[in-house]
């Protein structure tokens, strides 16, 4: 994939769930139901950007760790965040047994990293670098904002066609048969697909960025091989729900995950398959000194 697809087509992502948005909010009530949609948009986007941190945290029970109880952990993020020019995160361990880790917070400023106690047993410190430069990414790139924006989006097109459903929506309330069936199914099944591609999109993303940042992709894609296999046997904690699934580096819900085909559509992750395949084309690029990025652009976006 040429550099900056994945980071246009995240935002025309973004751009179809805003005009769904609208389109159900319009048909409410025309163009007072548009700024009514807005409206509530907005206090979703504002709740989940400023508290989905605490969520994640809350639900994995991840605790903080100092220095001297991890300094390996530290070592590894400290480089990486200097190289990429970002503050030091706060760094958790969950107790959770499957292997996984994920990212959150604002912005740079207010982020924090997290690994499972499962991970840190099955994982060298190389693969471990390549997976804490892909959450690191995350960061940079500013993805929970982004996922969260999508997700608060996604979950307002649904509460408003529900709402035009019981309540009645345009100026044909009663006869409109297509128009009930689009807001019972259609909008919200539209608004899920278009998430999730929004979700799988910043995963390639953060595999290419974490690639560069950590210089080895061979080690981010090792460690996906042995995280997708690891995490088939070990059963998520029930604390962890399918709305956070999205903030680990793979999908803990073993039945949920992208297998190809119309089962992707519904996935907030691509296929393992295809990350490494991936992964391999950017080492291809590494080794054969090109370079990929024209003037101007970044890996990290």
């Amino acid at each position: 994939m040429q550099p900056g697809i994945n980071k246009a087509k995240t935002w025309i992502l973004i751009a179809a769930l805003g005009g769904l948005f609208v389109l159900v909010g319009g048909w409410i009530g025309q163009g007072p139901g548009a700024l009514v949609a807005l409206g509530i948009g907005l206090v979703f986007n504002f709740s989940m950007y400023w508290f989905s941190g605490k969520i994640a945290i809350a639900t994995t029970k991840s605790k903080p760790v100092t220095e001297a109880e991890m300094p390996a952990y530290y070592r590894i993020v400290r480089e990486l965040a200097q190289e990429r020019g970002i503050p030091m995160p706060t760094l958790y361990v969950s107790e959770m047994m499957q292997p996984n880790a994920f990212a959150t917070g604002r912005s740079p400023d207010h982020a924090s990293v997290a690994v499972t106690r499962g991970i840190l047993q099955i994982l060298d410190e190389r693969e471990l670098r390549g997976v804490l430069a892909h959450e690191l990414s995350h960061v940079v790139n500013r993805d929970i904002l982004i996922s969260s924006v999508a997700a608060a989006i996604g979950m307002s097109i649904t509460f408003l066609a529900r709402f035009a459903l019981f309540f009645g929506g345009g100026d044909d309330r009663g006869s409109n048969g297509f128009a009930i069936l689009f807001a019972w199914i259609l909008a919200p099944l539209a608004a899920a697909v278009i998430q999730m591609a929004v979700s799988r999109s910043r995963e390639y993303q953060a595999d290419e960025s974490g690639a560069y940042l950590s210089h080895d992709p061979d080690a981010l894609a090792s460690a996906l091989r042995k995280l997708d296999q690891a995490s088939k046997k070990i059963p998520v904690p029930a604390t962890v729900s399918p709305a956070t699934a999205h903030l680990f580096i793979v999908n803990p819900m073993a039945s949920l995950r992208g297998k190809g085909g119309i089962t992707n559509l519904f996935s907030t992750h691509p296929p393992t398959e295809e990350r490494i395949a991936r992964l391999a084309a950017i080492k291809t690029q590494m080794t054969t000194g090109g370079n990929p990025f024209p003037q101007g652009q970044s890996p990290f976006g």
